[in-house]
């Protein structure tokens, strides 16, 4: 069996028992105490391409995404979900997440749409070192204003 296709089957077989267990969706207050000075670290579900990133307390995102590094990411949370933003204002993408857990699985949900877009797991402190690497930008917090995002501001 090929390691994509094993990994494939963890994460149906992770999902699975996940459903079979108590799952819960989390506040954005909530996944503001898990996330914050921590690493969320999984695989997303089309590709299986891994994803890491230590999530700073000022809002940056270090580590990286389908292996490529973070020069600009930023994490903020909404009364119900996590959104990540990247590149300068003009030019920003957005992207917001619901977040399930059962028992140390993390469900990653895309929003509005519900689909799953990843399974994770938190990784307390920042055991990558992600943070004395590169990470020397600023996140000023204006998802809202992101060309097709403005409802973020009303929640």
């Amino acid at each position: 069996m090929s390691r994509l296709a094993r990994t494939v089957m963890l994460m149906l077989g992770l999902l699975a028992a996940s459903q079979a267990s108590a799952v819960e969706r989390l506040t954005g207050d909530q996944i503001k105490q898990l996330f914050e000075g921590n690493t969320v670290s999984g695989r997303y579900s089309g590709s299986n391409l891994p994803f890491s990133e230590y999530h700073h307390p000022d809002g940056r995102a270090s580590g990286h995404n389908r292996h490529l590094t973070n020069t600009d990411a930023c994490w903020t949370t909404t009364q119900d979900s996590v959104c990540y933003y990247y590149g300068p204002q003009e030019k920003r993408r957005t992207y917001c997440f619901a977040i399930e857990t059962s028992g140390e699985l993390i469900v990653i949900r895309s929003r509005p749409s519900g689909r799953i877009n990843g399974l994770a797991r938190v990784e307390k402190g920042d055991p990558y070192s992600y943070a004395a690497k590169r990470s020397d930008w600023v996140c000023d917090g204006l998802i809202s204003q992101v060309p097709g995002r403005s409802k973020l501001a009303r929640r």
